[in-house]
């Protein structure tokens, strides 16, 4: 049986890391098994669904290579939502409800005073059609609850095991709105049937969902795919973290430089066995990939840990891959590839090259301490003249060790700190060749 997947976001605001982790595990349940990743939209909200943030989660999605099979948008399949509503209406399977938010409130807060689990008593499955007229001529608008069968529900989740709910500890729950909306439990459980999907990995939180979508896709003729339940994901100090998603969505980490073989690196391994390595390539991340390995605890996610993975991964690219954004910073073609042989191993991201391009074409502040005034002076006095070779280091400090008497760290680093501005960096002796400007004076 080929292997489906899917990763169903809701186009209501941008994806962050937790929406990621999703996505790419079973983007890499597919891709492990040549089978077929659907990206399917949960945009049956017409008020919160918002095409720039479809046309943005797919640009996320390209930016990291997770390139999906075929695309499904639920507000075109509304009519089958509403003719398969239908059929379970008939079968007795969904039943129409009226009590107001406040009513349902109001059961739940007597339910917990006398110790009881706040379920909702199906009190609207024994209304007579005459109690239903007059409840919409008072102006109430009826939504559907699906009925339950109130037997155990089980299944062997990928990731946490083996997992048995009581249906009868569950609330009957609401598919449709009133008004007619569907809702995200029905959508998913009638698309997952009719796509044949067969693999489902999802956040911690939706394990009652999972209960009540088992018994849905039964009442629809189906079969329930595979789950599997990945933690949810806390701050560096096991903080909730889902208030600070704003600030980790997909497009912030890549406008902040973060590049996407690190984030994929690192979501793909985050609360497994494993370590957490630098992979070049989706390949080399699906190799290793198995959903057996991670746990069920709560996941520490610290953005900080992206940023030595993306210098290591900037560090391999090849000069091929940059020399357009170097040759923009206005470096030489012909020093832009020394240029990026200095710079590449002295950065965390790629913007840090605009700090080196302006040190090697305007020059750096020198930073001179009291102690060694006179001895920059003196050593300026006898530097090489310019352009600078790539013995110019060498020539120079030579030199003004012999006309000094200074050696080791108190020759060197007072001549680096006048000539960049900065206590360490690249070699100097490959860096002066680039260096255009020398601020520093006699």
């Amino acid at each position: 049986m080929t292997t489906v997947t899917r990763f169903a976001p809701s186009p209501t605001g941008y994806i962050h890391v937790g929406n990621l982790r999703t996505a790419l595990m079973n983007y890499l349940i597919a891709r492990k098994t040549g089978g077929t990743f659907i990206l399917r939209l949960d945009d049956t909200d017409q008020e919160r669904s918002k095409q720039e943030y479809i046309d943005a989660l797919q640009q996320d999605l390209e930016w990291l290579g997770l390139k999906w099979d075929r695309v499904e948008r639920q507000s075109e399949r509304l009519a089958r939502y509403h003719a398969e509503a239908e059929r379970l209406k008939a079968d007795g399977k969904l039943y129409e409800c009226f009590e107001s938010p406040a009513e349902l409130d109001l059961k739940r807060k007597k339910q917990l005073n006398m110790g009881k689990p706040p379920v909702y008593d199906r009190a609207s499955l024994h209304l007579t059609e005459d109690e239903k007229a007059k409840m919409r001529a008072e102006g109430r608008e009826g939504y559907w609850r699906f009925k339950l069968d109130l037997e155990r529900i089980e299944w062997t989740d990928g990731i946490i095991g083996p997992i048995s709910i009581d249906a009868a500890s569950v609330s009957d729950p609401v598919l449709i709105k009133a008004g007619g909306q569907v809702l995200y439990t029905f959508a998913s459980s009638v698309d997952d049937t009719d796509m044949g999907v067969t693999s489902i990995v999802r956040g911690a939180d939706h394990v009652t969902n999972t209960a009540t979508q088992i018994q849905i896709i039964k009442a629809l003729g189906g079969t329930p795919p595979s789950f599997a339940h990945h933690s949810l994901l806390t701050g560096p100090q096991g903080e909730e973290l889902s208030k600070r998603l704003g600030a980790l969505s997909l497009r912030d980490l890549r406008a902040s430089g973060i590049a996407p073989e690190a984030l994929l690196s690192m979501m793909a391994r985050l609360g497994s066995s494993q370590p957490i390595e630098l992979r070049l390539t989706l390949d080399e991340i699906a190799e290793g990939f198995e959903l057996s390995q991670f746990g069920t605890a709560p996941t520490k996610f610290d953005a900080n840990d992206l940023i030595p993975l993306t210098r290591a991964r900037n560090q391999q690219l090849p000069f091929a891959e940059v020399s357009e954004q170097i040759k923009a910073l206005g470096i030489a073609d012909d020093q832009a590839e020394q240029f990026w042989a200095v710079a590449s191993q002295n950065i965390d991201k790629l913007s840090d090259l605009d700090h080196w391009a302006d040190l090697c074409l305007n020059g750096a502040e020198p930073v001179i301490d009291a102690e060694d005034a006179e001895f920059v002076r003196d050593a300026m006095a006898i530097l090489p003249a310019q352009p600078f070779t790539e013995t110019s280091w060498k020539d120079w400090t030579a030199a003004v060790k012999e006309a000094t008497g200074r050696k080791g760290k108190s020759l060197f680093m007072p001549l680096r700190k006048a000539l960049t501005g900065q206590a360490h960096g690249p070699d100097m002796g490959e860096l002066m060749p680039l260096l255009s400007t020398v601020r520093a004076k006699v």
